[in-house]
């Protein structure tokens, strides 16, 4: 009976995905009904912080892959469960997270809690309106109401910088030979030329790092031209007393915690200047 149940819930995940311009395959319909249970299994935390910890575990050892999004002749919300880079990661635990607390795991309620947090004001209308730049994602994530950026509060500083890597990369994006995708993000970074955003500097984060709680979101701020941010994770205080980060590594090519604390693990990288920090609420 059991199996019979599961197999009309993958039928159904995948009917629903061909009617709602989703992209998610068999597989993945089967990897969300796994998480689930998983999820289910996940002891109640105390905090919302906490809960998006349990949940980021069981994504432990799962595979790193980069441009899981970039599929398809048209955009469309990926549903990968099977492979995950760095914002990816964060994308799904922060919609698994919500839809935990919502007591609503079902599949249309994870896709829909996905699409508010990948696409600009929750609205997926074409390639342009996915947020690309995390500066611009975490901004957007908290005009939702889903995160609070908390990096001016713990000792950041304002930061003016040219953000404008796609525009001027235009050929490592397959997305942006279409003069249409081209010119909307041209648009974004015009709109983003005006804006400052906060950096937690490198030199300062140890003095600030008990402000830092279990389920911030991290964001590596860079010194690369055009760029805001290279990487992104999970902030998580160890047995240690230190904040690690659990990420999609691209070292060990997996989910994982940095064995070694942020601050130290922040110096081995030549281009990083910074955290940002986002607080899911």
């Amino acid at each position: 009976m059991k199996k019979q149940l599961f197999l009309i819930f993958i039928l159904a995940s995948c009917v629903f995905c061909n009617a709602q311009d989703i992209t998610c395959s068999p597989k993945d319909s089967v990897a969300f009904a796994n998480k689930i249970n998983e999820i289910k299994l996940v002891s109640k935390a105390t905090t919302f912080g906490d809960s998006l910890i349990a949940i980021g575990k069981t994504f432990l050892k799962i595979p790193y892959v980069a441009k899981t999004l970039e599929i398809g002749e048209k955009e469309s919300l990926v549903v990968n469960l099977q492979g995950l880079d760095c914002t990816t990661f964060v994308e799904n635990v922060l919609a698994f997270g919500l839809i935990s607390r919502a007591d609503s795991l079902y599949f249309p309620s994870f896709t829909s809690a996905l699409k508010k947090i990948r696409y600009r004001d929750g609205n997926l209308d074409g390639y342009g309106s996915r947020l690309h730049y995390f500066t611009e994602w975490i901004s957007n994530n908290e005009t939702k109401g889903l995160v609070k950026n908390i990096t001016n509060k713990i000792g950041g500083k304002i930061v003016k910088k040219e953000i404008n890597f796609m525009g001027t990369h235009r050929d490592l994006y397959p997305f942006l030979k279409d003069d249409a995708n081209y010119n909307t993000i041209l648009k974004t970074e015009a709109e983003l030329k005006q804006k400052e955003f906060c950096v937690l500097s490198q030199e300062d984060i140890a003095a600030n790092e008990h402000l830092i709680q279990s389920g911030d979101i991290i964001a590596l701020a860079t010194s690369i031209n055009g760029l805001d941010v290279t990487h992104t994770g999970i902030a998580i205080r160890a047995e240690d007393g230190r904040i690690h980060m659990l990420h999609a590594s691209t070292g060990s090519m997996q989910v994982e915690i940095t064995k070694m604390p942020l601050v130290d693990y922040l110096k081995n990288i030549k281009s990083n200047i910074g955290i940002m920090v986002a607080r899911p609420i």
